[in-house]
């Protein structure tokens, strides 16, 4: 009897290490102070802020292990980002622009770089999140669609929860929405005018391929496969209010 109590604990203890985080409180939040044109409420996590660092603490505390399915890492990784950013934003609010949150030694230490948040124990910034993570372990371009810096040339932030169920339908649906957005993105028959991101990651895109043939896979406007590329001034105004 008392093996069988003994293994009965193990194996809770083990699920319990393997249980995903549930992203049901941050879709609640998402769904009610982002517009679905992803215009963020800043004022409104800042009144729900102990929903939000409740959240947040269980990601802290649950980090993707290798029981996880990639899909399920990958929209942590992204869920994460989001978060965090948003937390970052309204612990500083109010600002104008998420670079005038500025901290450690000038040019040498971005907002991107502030180690203000822990993941399974180890202190973290966004770079980390977003370089040494997702852009390293996943080969997926359309994460630059789905992470957002709380900036008005960023993707919109979408007001729902990234999840393993969804997350295909939810990347292919930020890139096209983000891709053909005309703020974002212009596109004449030979020439092409497109956000800093195709810029600053181009070689997360092309990967064997022109930026005009990925872009091509998205964009519902025609161009030709040789068009001028041109970028377009990224503008660093808060996505909210």
């Amino acid at each position: 009897m008392k093996f069988f109590k003994i293994l009965s604990v193990f194996l809770l203890l083990e699920f319990a290490a393997d249980a995903q985080v549930n992203h049901s409180a941050w879709d609640a939040l998402l769904k009610m102070h982002v517009s679905k044109t992803g215009w963020v409420s800043y004022k409104g996590f800042l009144n729900d802020s102990e929903k939000l660092d409740a959240y947040l603490n269980e990601l802290s505390q649950d980090a993707p292990n290798k029981t996880w399915s990639e899909d399920e890492k990958l929209a942590y990784w992204i869920n994460a980002y989001n978060a965090f950013t948003v937390k970052l934003i309204i612990d500083n609010y109010p600002v104008k622009s998420i670079k005038d949150i500025k901290k450690g030694i000038p040019t040498i230490n971005s907002v991107w770089d502030l180690k203000f948040f822990e993941i399974g124990g180890e202190k973290m910034d966004l770079n980390h999140i977003e370089h040494a993570i997702l852009r390293k372990d996943f080969e997926e371009p359309r994460i630059h669609f789905a992470i957002v810096c709380a900036s008005r040339s960023c993707p919109k932030l979408l007001n729902e929860a990234f999840t393993a169920e969804k997350l295909e339908g939810q990347l292919q649906n930020q890139a096209v929405d983000f891709i053909n957005d005309e703020s974002k993105n212009e596109f004449d028959k030979d020439e092409i005018r497109i956000s800093q991101i195709f810029n600053w990651f181009k070689g997360d895109f092309t990967n064997g391929q022109t930026i005009q043939e990925y872009l091509k896979h998205f964009a519902k406007g025609d161009f030709n496969s040789d068009a001028k590329v041109k970028y377009l001034d990224y503008d660093w105004s808060l996505n909210g209010e």
